[in-house]
């Protein structure tokens, strides 16, 4: 079952309508986990369920172990030493709980070619090759991640199996995301009542859209990309930037409209998921490109992962190589070739470079006025998305080879 689809369409008739009519929130939560697990279960990877039901529970305790508080019988003397001792232990927790995703996600994503890289390609070709990667586990995992190094930093840890499990497997945001915070989701399912006749329509508006942008726009692109990738050594230099563009096109209406029959389908279940997607084809600059695009990809990334490693509160020169870090870590997230991390390392190039004009423009004023002009705005569009286009000839050419040969071309 593929999300859209006439097959989900009759899904979600059937759902909704038995998921109001029963009037206790338990009961609610277990018809969307058996929903969740259905919709799982027709897809290419649904012998994955046990394990992604297993780093449910690995998940589930470690939360409820780290968002344990410190015992209050124990002594005003020794409350100090006891203060640190647990702190160190919830570290270490921390630290294996996101070792554990971490290293099951490179697992998946990277055993096939590390395996061929090392000259076992019979191996990579045979067993390896059916070890599928299960259908969202990036998602999942970052999702996971995310709950522990929040009940780290202070918020509640789930006490409900039951809600935890439910928020993990929610089917809307299962496969390609938005990524969701628990906390945000929990904070939800306190007040779960049907939803008002403008949020029903706004849902089925959502589902359509998201239908018409994947099936009848971002398919059809598709399909004239594919054919352009797949005759790079007769191209031109025109197809070629015509390929860039219609690829960025193909992208992100595959991508927003997968998110809006998500977020659609949620709203119809009393759900209100994060948006992903706000025109970013019209940013002026990188930074504004990543406020707008893949949006809960960008807010993981910052608070996870750009923030840790200092953000912008240290020297220049640091914040430049966090940007850099962060960006390439993106890149190699998305996928097991090279093009991806070049593609992490054209952003981040960009994104120091904004960073670096920023810095300018508080040291110059007719610099900053002439960015804030129509005529610098719209150089400022062009520039932001020249680069955007430029660097999705690598993510949709991973393969170095086919890259450098479009770059020649």
């Amino acid at each position: 079952m593929i999300q859209p689809s006439i097959l989900y369409g009759f899904f979600l008739l059937l759902l909704v309508p038995l998921y109001w009519a029963l009037p206790s929130k338990r009961g609610r939560l277990w018809i969307l986990l058996i929903a969740s697990l259905f919709f799982y279960a027709s897809l290419p990877t649904a012998q994955y369920i046990p394990l992604l039901l297993i780093l449910i529970a690995l998940n589930f305790a470690l939360g409820r172990v780290l968002g344990a508080p410190l015992d209050w019988r124990i002594p005003n003397e020794a409350w100090q030493y006891a203060q640190a001792d647990w702190t160190q232990k919830r570290t270490r927790l921390l630290v294996l709980g996101i070792t554990l995703n971490v290293v099951l996600l490179l697992g998946f994503k990277y055993a096939t070619p590390s395996l061929s890289m090392l000259g076992f390609e019979g191996v990579a070709a045979g067993p390896v090759a059916a070890w599928a990667m299960p259908l969202g586990l990036s998602f999942f995992t970052f999702e996971c991640i995310a709950y522990l190094v929040d009940v780290y930093r202070g918020s509640p840890a789930s006490k409900s199996w039951l809600e935890f499990t439910t928020y993990k497997l929610f089917f809307p945001k299962l496969i390609s995301g938005p990524i969701t915070r628990y906390h945000n989701f929990a904070g939800q399912l306190k007040n779960m009542k049907m939803p008002a006749l403008n949020q029903n329509v706004e849902g089925l508006w959502l589902i359509a859209s998201g239908a018409i942008k994947k099936l009848l726009i971002a398919d059809n692109i598709g399909q004239l990309v594919d054919l352009s990738a797949g005759s790079l050594p007769r191209a031109g230099s025109g197809d070629i930037w015509l390929l860039a563009f219609a690829y960025g096109l193909q992208l992100y209406f595959d991508f927003s409209g997968y998110v809006d029959v998500a977020r659609g389908s949620a709203l119809l279940l009393g759900f209100n998921l994060p948006q992903n997607f706000n025109f970013p084809y019209f940013s002026t600059s990188i930074g504004d490109f990543w406020r707008r695009w893949h949006i809960t990809l960008g807010d993981w990334l910052r608070n996870y992962l750009y923030f840790p490693l200092g953000g912008s509160r240290l020297a220049l020169t640091r914040t430049c190589l966090n940007l850099i870090v962060v960006m390439l870590i993106a890149g190699a997230w998305h996928g097991d070739r090279w093009g991806f991390v070049v593609w992490g390392g054209i952003h981040g190039i960009a994104l120091i470079i904004n960073r670096l004009n920023g810095e300018l423009c508080k040291q110059s004023s007719l610099l900053e006025r002439f960015w804030n002009s129509v005529p610098g705005l719209m150089i400022a569009w062009a520039l932001t998305q020249f680069t955007v286009f430029f660097s999705w000839i690598f993510f949709r050419l991973p393969n170095l080879t086919d890259a450098s040969m479009a770059m020649r071309r």
